[in-house]
């Protein structure tokens, strides 16, 4: 049973007829594969942000495949494989003329209250004036009115937006990086689970299948710092 996020596109969502599809539900079913001989047998079950981990904790599900970046404070409660993408904040924009990071020195930023991307603008951008919004929808409706030059979000979520909005471009850099990686269960008793699928997505990167699925999907593959 591994869970996984069906609203974030191109990492999981469902498509035009209902089915699960994107890089981590590549990953769910290859993981099935490499644990269990088939991909077929796997059980995806949706979950929100603030579930991604307590259904790991509290063993309903056997991995969590849905976004979640290693931080040591989450390191303490759950289990966590080698990165199967970086991701990291970045920017969209409508403007032609704002092509690289010092461009945006003192534009108009908007950006989710509250979120850590936060932190990342005000150091690689103090001059910049970050305007909160509530939702993707309220940043979008920002651009749309020009009282907005740009937004800043996760790059694997502003991959989504740019299929999503043609008219939009994704910056070719990041000013964070941040691993997301499978989330296992803690304990002695998951040990083989852990080096089983460590193994895999080692394997994967290796032969190059991690990389070329996030092509496919359309995700920024490789990543550049601004740092």
């Amino acid at each position: 049973i591994v869970a996984i996020k069906e609203n974030v596109r191109p990492m999981g969502f469902r498509d035009a007829t209902g089915q699960l599809q994107g890089l981590e539900i590549d990953i769910a079913r290859r993981l099935a594969l490499a644990l269990l001989g088939s991909e077929d047998a796997v059980e995806l079950q949706p979950v929100n942000n603030a579930e991604r981990l307590w259904v790991a904790i509290d063993d309903r599900v056997d991995l969590v495949v849905a976004g979640v970046t290693a931080t040591e404070a989450r390191d303490r409660v759950v289990s966590f494989s080698l990165p199967y993408y970086l991701d990291g904040v970045a920017l969209v924009t409508l403007d032609p003329q704002l092509a690289e990071l010092a461009a945006f020195q003192t534009q108009k930023i908007a950006v989710l209250n509250g979120s850590s991307t936060i932190a990342a603008l005000r150091y690689f951008l103090p001059q910049a004036q970050l305007v909160g919004v509530e939702s993707y929808a309220e940043a979008k409706g920002l651009m749309d009115g020009e009282r907005a030059d740009a937004f800043a979000g996760d790059a694997s979520v502003l991959a989504g937006w740019v299929q999503e909005f043609p008219d939009y471009r994704l910056l070719p850099f990041q000013l964070s990086t941040e691993p997301l990686c499978v989330v296992m269960p803690k304990g002695l008793q998951y040990d083989g689970l852990r080096r089983r699928v460590t193994t895999a997505i080692e394997q994967w990167h290796s032969e190059g299948w991690l990389r070329e699925r996030a092509t496919m999907w359309g995700l920024p593959v490789p990543t550049e710092s601004a740092s």
